[in-house]
């Protein structure tokens, strides 16, 4: 994430709707991939930019204060670039859902700025019919009024999925001690399974799909069968030389996934490391070797910075030759710029 600043040079960030130094309006625009403030004219909902271009906030701004992203005025749809990617939200009359789904959007916001970072088109021009949505549901274990008995997040042919319950912190939490995960973060569901959608259009019957093999294992191993014997397993202790996760051994296609999420991990908080001067050396983004250098130097900092404030490691993930390799190769794919 890039280091953002008002036009009066005050400093601001991702998430902001105002500057709290000159009080502008603030919005992000995905088109030209910055935060723009604004000057208002007396009720008008138009947003006049300092480059004298206009625009509106998304309608999830003016109807629930859900979104910041902002829409050039002569564009039709009242979304913005990532609302519209929407199929299903939650029912927003109920209870808290307003402002659990609006924990959702936000991770999806980050996750769409860091695909427009890296070059990588929402539904690229070699579509496979499969087209990127969202659906955002409840289950029976949250809201009794649902007829759903279990919502579980995925990924299938383009839609993902996220349970809503995944925005509350206490039944993330619960969850990732039951299945012993290092974090669960609702920020590192949309990466992981954005990584199903990419493998679908970028890897899937590509020149790619060899090395992913080499790599990964065979994608077309019987999925249900690998997951089961996967929770089933009793010896847990033969994965960290391989894989990034325990979760990725499960299936060549989870590996894929759980690399590509560290792959955004990495690049995104290097990018913030970067912008904020927190790094001494500068970071050559087209090289995994830099990458993967500066992300060695910068997440045993994060470790020990955490350390210090009494908190579990930042990134508690150790990244072996194995699982470098398979990093290399993500960073290849992403870098070839796919169309």
């Amino acid at each position: 994430m890039k280091d953002f600043y008002c036009q009066c040079g005050a400093r601001v960030f991702f998430r902001n709707t105002q500057c709290l130094q000159c009080s502008r309006a603030l919005g992000f625009a995905p088109l030209t991939m910055s935060m723009q403030s604004f000057d208002m004219q007396g009720d008008s909902p138009v947003l006049w930019a300092s480059n004298g271009k206009a625009y509106h906030y998304c309608k999830n701004y003016y109807d629930y204060n859900a979104c910041n992203w902002v829409v050039p005025v002569d564009d039709t749809d009242p979304y913005c670039l990532s609302c519209r990617l929407n199929k299903t939200v939650p029912n927003l009359a109920h209870g808290d859902n307003v402002h659990q789904w609006g924990k959702l959007e936000a991770a999806k916001r980050h996750l769409i700025y860091s695909l427009l970072s890296l070059g990588l088109k929402l539904t690229p021009a070699n579509d496979r019919g499969v087209r990127l949505e969202f659906a955002f549901l409840e289950d029976a274990r949250s809201n009794p009024a649902v007829a759903e008995s279990f919502i579980s997040t995925g990924h299938s042919k383009g839609l993902i999925t996220i349970n809503l319950a995944e925005a509350d912190d206490a039944y993330r939490e619960k969850v990732r001690q039951q299945l012993g995960e290092y974090y669960r973060t609702i920020l590192g569901h949309f990466r992981h399974e954005i990584g199903h959608y990419y493998y679908e259009l970028l890897v899937a019957d590509s020149p790619w799909l060899n090395e992913f093999k080499r790599l990964f294992g065979d994608p077309s191993r019987d999925y249900q069968a690998a997951l089961k014997n996967h929770y089933n397993a009793t010896d847990n202790t033969q994965w960290t030389d391989h894989f990034i996760s325990h979760y990725a051994q499960s299936h060549p296609l989870e590996d894929w996934a759980e690399t590509w999420a560290h792959y955004l991990h990495i690049v995104d908080t290097l990018e913030t490391a970067e912008s904020f001067g927190v790094l001494k050396r500068g970071i050559d983004f087209s090289s995994v070797d830099s990458l993967l250098q500066h992300w060695l130097e910068l997440s045993v900092s994060l470790n020990a910075l955490n350390r210090s404030m009494g908190l579990g490691d930042a990134y508690p993930f150790v990244i072996t030759p194995g699982v470098s390799e398979k990093l290399s190769l993500v960073h290849r794919i992403v870098t070839s710029r796919p169309s």
